[in-house]
């Protein structure tokens, strides 16, 4: 239905027409371009994610040394990978890890993000860039760097002998007391830059007008950070605590370009045991049982995460409908 919209004189407004409605061909159509553009990178994703992925759940079941025909010894390997002593000791070394590669990153992330929404300074661009330098190096690069830097006669230890307190001085990878803190601050130096941008590209697309009633109502800077910069970043905050749990416990390069689990196991965790099982000891079985079982274990503690992370959303979405 079309009315005719009258204007003073003799000017008349067209009649707005609905569109045309799409006929059913041309959008089954446009939905098999969009897939064809999408297949190459679901061919690639599926050859070399999905398919390992599937191998590895099968291996896990066999005896199986990479040469010879493997034989089936059913929920054995699992059980190994359960009952082993030190692969629960690294199963706790990769929870330690947690509060290096995610908590710490996530806070300072948090922290750089709130102070440069406020700062206007010459050259802030830069010396963002610049924190964000170590998310894009290498991690092998990375390991290597900080192995010096940790080195007995290292840059750290200089320091520490130069102001006076050289007894403090040590070899921090190569002490069992150390090693593991000193191997979580690599990871931390890493991921905070990735918090940072996540967390100050949701500051961007907070609305600046409740920054100013916030102001008009008396609240400084640290409670403004507090109770609506934080709150306001909770789905970048989930996203930033995915990645880094997931990189906390997958890593690999870091530890073992820098102690290669040691000194003793202080600094060991799954991932080393499944290198060290699949191409030192030839045992693929055992490899593959732990890497399934690794990968449940950080689907699980994402899924804790995401749960959470629903969990308020959902409760500051009621608080909100019951103050409107």
């Amino acid at each position: 239905m079309t009315t005719d919209v009258r204007l003073s004189g003799s000017e008349r407004v067209t009649p707005l027409r609905p569109a045309a409605p799409v006929p059913p061909k041309r959008r089954a159509r446009r939905d098999w371009i969009g897939y064809a553009y999408l297949a190459p990178a679901l061919v690639f994703y599926g050859v070399f994610v999905v398919v390992p992925i599937l191998q590895s759940i099968q291996i896990s079941f066999y005896d199986y040394n990479g040469l010879s025909v493997a034989s089936w010894v059913g929920l054995d390997n699992y059980a190994a990978v359960l009952s082993d002593g030190r692969l629960l000791e690294a199963l706790g070394h990769s929870f330690v890890f947690l509060l290096f590669y995610s908590v710490l990153p996530v806070m300072l992330g948090l922290l750089l993000a709130g102070l440069m929404s406020r700062i206007r300074i010459y050259g802030l661009t830069a010396f963002r860039a610049l924190l964000f330098l170590p998310q894009i190096l290498s991690t092998v690069v990375v390991a290597v760097a900080w192995r010096g830097i940790y080195d007995i006669d290292g840059p750290i230890n200089e320091f520490l002998r130069a102001i006076g307190l050289g007894d403090l001085a040590r070899a921090w990878i190569g002490d069992f007391d150390s090693a593991l803190p000193s191997v979580g601050l690599v990871g931390t130096w890493i991921e905070y830059g990735l918090c940072m941008v996540l967390f100050l590209a949701g500051i961007a697309a907070i609305d600046r007008e409740m920054y100013e009633a916030a102001r008009l109502d008396g609240a400084g800077a640290v409670r403004e950070f507090f109770s609506l910069t934080v709150p306001s970043l909770r789905p970048q905050i989930v996203v930033a605590m995915i990645l880094t749990v997931t990189f906390a416990l997958r890593n690999f390069d870091i530890v073992w370009n820098t102690t290669r689990g040691g000194p003793g196991t202080s600094t060991t965790v799954p991932s080393v045991f499944v290198y060290q099982f699949a191409f030192q000891s030839r045992d693929i079985g055992l490899a593959s049982a732990l890497a399934i079982a690794l990968t449940v274990v950080t689907l699980a503690v994402v899924g804790v995460v995401l749960l959470l992370g629903r969990e308020r959303d959902s409760k500051g979405g009621r608080r909100a409908r019951r103050a409107s």
